[in-house]
C-alpha cells in the first residue's frame, strides 16, 4: 500500500483519513489538481501549482504552505512512494468546522497528497477512436461556479458523467447555458476543420495544462488554430475533434451522438498531436529524484 501525505505526515492508503467535519467533505470546500509524472519527472509542475493557488485565491482559501514547499511536498510524496510515472492529486481543503456554511468557522485548511500508478485512461480507444455524447446538463454557469476553478465540487461533471454512461458514451461532451460548446466531462476539446484546429475560450471551461501544451505544440507546428465560440454544427461537422487533459492526454474522438466524425477513424492533426505531446512529455518535467 502507498503513503498519502496529510497535513505534514506520510500514513498508508489504508490509514488515510479527514474528519467528517471537514469542509471539503461536507460541501465540497476545497480545490485540488491532477499532475502526471512521466519516468522520473512531473510535467508542467510549476504550471499546475500556479493553477492551484488561483482556484485557492477565487474562492478565498489560502493555503498555509508557499508554491515551494507544496511542490516539495509532491516530489516527497512520490520518493516516498518510489514512483516515477504516476498520478499525483495535491487537494487543500477548506478544513475542519462546524456543520455550518461559513468557511470562517475553518480555521486551518487540510492539505493531502495522494499519488498512484498510472497508465493509459483510455487503453487501446487512443487508436480506435472514442464515442462521446453531448449531454443535457449544462456546464456550470460562469456567474454561478466559474468552471476555471478547479474545485472539489465536481457533481456537474459526474451527472455529465451518469448521462454520457446511459447513453453509451466514452465521454460527455458539456454546452454552456447559451448553447456553445464548453469541454467534456475531465478534459478540453477541440475541434480540426479544413486543415484548421478550433477551440471554445476558457470562460465557459477549465483553462487545461494540457490545453495550453497542446496550443504549444499546434503553434510551433504551424498549423492554423483559433479559440472562439462554437456549437453543434461545427462539431458534428467536423474533420476530427479531440480532447485533451492530464488524465486523458490528447485522445481523439470519432464518434458524437452517434454521427461519424470525418472518416470515423483518428485523424492525420490529431495523431500527429498525440506523437508530439508524448515527445514533449519524454524531455520535460521537473526530476523527482536528484
Amino acid at each position: 500500500m502507498g503513503l498519502v501525505y496529510i497535513d505534514g505526515e506520510f500514513v498508508p492508503q489504508e490509514e488515510a483519513r479527514v474528519s467528517v467535519f471537514d469542509h471539503g467533505f461536507l460541501y465540497g470546500d476545497g480545490v485540488f489538481e491532477g499532475i502526471r509524472a512521466y519516468n522520473g519527472k512531473v510535467f508542467r509542475l510549476d504550471e499546475h501549482i500556479d493553477r492551484l493557488y488561483d482556484s485557492a485565491k477565487v474562492i478565498d482559501l489560502e493555503i498555509p504552505v508557499s508554491k515551494e514547499e507544496f511542490k516539495n511536498i509532491i516530489l516527497e510524496t512520490l520518493r516516498k512512494n518510489n514512483l516515477r510515472d504516476a498520478y499525483i492529486r495535491p487537494i487543500v481543503t477548506r478544513g475542519i468546522g462546524d456543520l455550518g456554511l461559513d468557511p470562517r468557522m475553518c480555521p486551518k485548511p487540510t492539505i493531502i497528497v495522494i499519488t498512484i500508478e498510472w497508465g493509459k485512461l483510455y487503453g487501446d480507444l487512443y487508436e480506435k477512436g472514442l464515442r462521446a455524447v453531448t449531454v443535457c446538463i449544462r456546464r456550470n454557469a460562469i456567474d454561478c461556479l466559474p468552471p476555471s476553478i478547479k474545485s472539489m465540487n465536481y457533481l456537474n461533471n459526474i451527472l455529465a458523467k451518469i448521462e454520457a454512461n446511459a447513453k453509451g458514451g466514452d465521454e460527455a461532451i458539456f454546452l454552456d447555458t447559451n448553447g456553445y460548446l464548453s469541454e467534456g466531462s475531465g478534459d478540453n476539446i477541440f475541434l480540426v476543420k479544413n486543415g484548421e484546429i478550433f477551440t471554445p475560450p476558457t470562460l465557459n471551461n477549465l483553462r487545461g495544462i494540457t490545453r495550453a501544451a497542446t496550443i504549444e505544440l499546434i503553434n510551433e507546428l504551424g498549423i492554423p488554430f483559433k479559440e472562439m465560440n462554437l456549437g453543434l454544427f461545427d462539431l458534428y461537422s467536423a474533420d476530427e475533434v479531440f480532447v485533451t487533459g492530464t488524465a486523458a492526454e490528447i485522445a481523439p474522438i470519432v464518434i458524437i451522438d452517434g454521427r461519424e466524425i470525418g472518416d470515423g477513424k483518428p485523424g492525420k492533426i490529431t495523431r500527429m498531436l498525440m506523437q508530439k505531446f508524448r515527445e514533449l512529455t519524454e524531455r520535460e518535467g521537473t526530476p523527482i529524484y536528484d
